[in-house]
């Protein structure tokens, strides 16, 4: 488990992760006319899962909530929640999973997210995903996060997916392919899941699966990735 907010030093690069949305957060959890300017709550499919408004008494998360700038979000297995921001995008956040929502960015302490731009959405800033070790972009697509204290994974399930690290290393991730870190090794190159491991991920994502709200992205990923269902 994450014993600070503050990223600690690390031995390996720095990663953040964007992804297209020009998102403002704003607003106080609950205060009137925040749904319209500041992410909400859509699904809390299982539990536990929290909310931390900045300066205040963590409180379990419910559908609806709305979210003001700086909010910790907190996830225990098998806990999960999907939040959708105010331009329209959205996440799901699981596992032991540690975020803080701060302006621009989603800052990933610990744990998994997937994050997708609607179908058709055009303009715009990166949504940018932050991860102790980089910093990557999606245009259109969906993207795969898992984060611990001495890994990371990043995969696009479909689209573009741009990855820069702390030491200025590049990388861009096509439709299935993935991108590691270890802090014993550093980075290795991108390399495309086979049948097999992209099938397995497909079914049993805990964060493709479970949830009733609708993900825009999956007709897409199906298609691009070729699954039947």
């Amino acid at each position: 488990m994450l014993s600070s907010l503050v990223p600690r030093p690390s031995a390996g690069p720095r990663v953040a992760v964007a992804a297209v949305a020009a998102v403002v957060y704003a607003g106080v959890l609950g205060a009137p006319g925040v749904a319209a300017t500041a992410p909400k709550v859509v699904e809390v499919p299982s539990r536990p899962a929290f909310v931390r408004p900045l300066g205040r008494t963590e409180v379990p998360a419910r559908s609806g909530q709305t979210l003001p700038q700086q909010s910790l979000l907190r996830t225990q297995k098998p806990g999960r929640m999907q939040v959708r921001l105010p331009d329209g995008r959205s996440f799901r956040l699981g596992g032991d999973a540690l975020l803080r929502l701060n302006g621009r960015q989603l800052e990933l302490q610990q744990g998994q997210i997937i994050a997708w731009v609607n179908p058709g959405s055009k303009g715009g800033a990166p949504l940018q995903i932050r991860t102790r070790v980089a910093t990557a972009s999606i245009v259109g697509t969906t993207v795969f996060i898992e984060a611990s204290d001495d890994q990371l994974k990043v995969f696009s399930w479909e689209g573009t997916v741009l990855v820069e690290t702390d030491a200025g290393q590049r990388y861009s991730l096509r439709s299935g392919e993935q991108l590691s870190y270890a802090a014993a090794s550093g980075w290795a190159a991108p390399r495309l899941l086979s049948r097999a491991e992209l099938d397995t991920r497909r079914e049993r994502s805990i964060l493709l699966n479970g949830f009733q709200a609708p993900m825009e992205t999956l007709p897409v990923i199906q298609k691009e990735l070729g699954f039947s269902r």
